[in-house]
């Protein structure tokens, strides 16, 4: 069972979604804004947020960088079928995975568990200290340090970070990393991946259009810059 946050404006999907996941074994609390939603977050400490993009006042947007501003909470956002632009934007503001309006109870349920599976397996690590230049990977640790700093990595970033740095060299597929990280197929959408990419890069490389470790083989995938 997960502590789930749901952030929804529509009274109806909100009410039903809290219905559902209570069904499945969650517990849940509910938000009818973003303003709401981070009032709750004061109080209650969920285990994930599920965010609706189109809010309110402040938007799922903004509700996003807020979250990500102050912690590592793994996030899932709704969005119309049809938002292609909304779901690039909602994964660059930090969420970590998204499902498609009208929702499915039992699609969320599986992401939801999905993600939490990627967190748990994070916090029970094994190995030891990597270095790669500057950037060191303390597996054993869960933790990310450049030059002596602790970087702040969401779960989703954490898991690319360890896939990819397990064999530097190797070339991944955008397939290939969406079935190890996100731990399900997405029919060839990368938005995950590449989204995911920038927002590592921008924690971990000097220059993230010069990347040193998160490299892009073009025509194919990524690889970890052997360093």
């Amino acid at each position: 069972m997960a502590k789930v946050l749901v952030i929804e404006d529509d009274a109806s999907v909100r009410e039903g979604l809290e219905l559902a996941l209570r069904r499945q074994g969650h517990e849940v609390r509910t938000g009818e804004s973003g303003e709401r939603g981070l009032e709750v977050l004061t109080q209650w400490r969920p285990d994930l947020v599920v965010l609706d993009l189109m809010l309110p006042g402040m938007d799922g947007f903004e509700t996003c960088r807020r979250i990500r501003a102050v912690g590592e909470l793994p996030i899932i956002m709704l969005t119309a079928r049809s938002d292609d632009i909304d779901i690039v934007a909602g994964l660059e503001a930090g969420a970590d995975d998204y499902v498609t309006k009208p929702v499915e109870p039992r699609v969320l349920d599986a992401r939801i568990r999905a993600v939490l599976r990627r967190v748990a397996g994070e916090r029970t690590g094994g190995g030891s200290a990597e270095r790669h230049g500057d950037l060191v990977i303390d597996r054993a640790a869960m933790e990310v340090t450049k030059r002596g700093e602790r970087v702040s990595l969401t779960p989703t970033e954490l898991k690319l970070l360890l896939e990819l740095s397990r064999t530097p060299g190797q070339v991944y597929s955008r397939q290939q990393i969406l079935s190890a990280v996100w731990d399900h197929d997405y029919l060839g959408d990368s938005r995950l991946v590449d989204a995911c990419v920038q927002r590592l890069r921008a924690k971990i490389e000097d220059v993230p259009a010069r990347p040193d470790h998160v490299q892009t083989v073009r025509g194919f995938g990524y690889r970890f810059g052997r360093t």
